[in-house]
């Protein structure tokens, strides 16, 4: 009986509570560029995963990338950033965050040598 609540509880939650958020399948560094490969189940202009950040181990911003556009066909996709600074010294973070839910928790660490 519990579960059942649970479940028809659950089933009352708009979707975006239970949607996946974006997820960092694969990134690196090239000099002052990052490349930056993620997946999103983007389900139009109304929900779409639009945009990723490179963060320095200090926690401030390095550089932003909006996506402009959904990838609902394209999934995973890449893209590219080529920051204004060098990268600093130390591995950095990516985040990603979708037009409904927002930033990610997680981030993606980039070790650098």
């Amino acid at each position: 009986m519990r579960a059942l609540a649970v479940f028809c509880i659950l089933g009352l939650l708009p979707g975006s509570l239970l949607a996946d958020p974006p997820v960092i399948e694969a990134a690196r560094t090239d000099g002052a560029t990052v490349q930056v490969t993620l997946s999103h189940p983007d389900t139009g202009w109304e929900h779409y995963a639009d945009g990723w950040e490179v963060i320095a181990a200090d926690g401030h911003r390095l550089g932003l990338r909006v996506l402009q556009h959904p990838h609902v066909n394209e999934q995973p996709f890449t893209r590219s950033l080529t920051l204004e600074a060098p990268l600093p010294a130390g591995d950095i973070r990516v985040r990603a965050r979708c037009s409904v839910d927002g930033w990610n928790r997680d981030t993606t660490l980039l070790r650098r040598d």
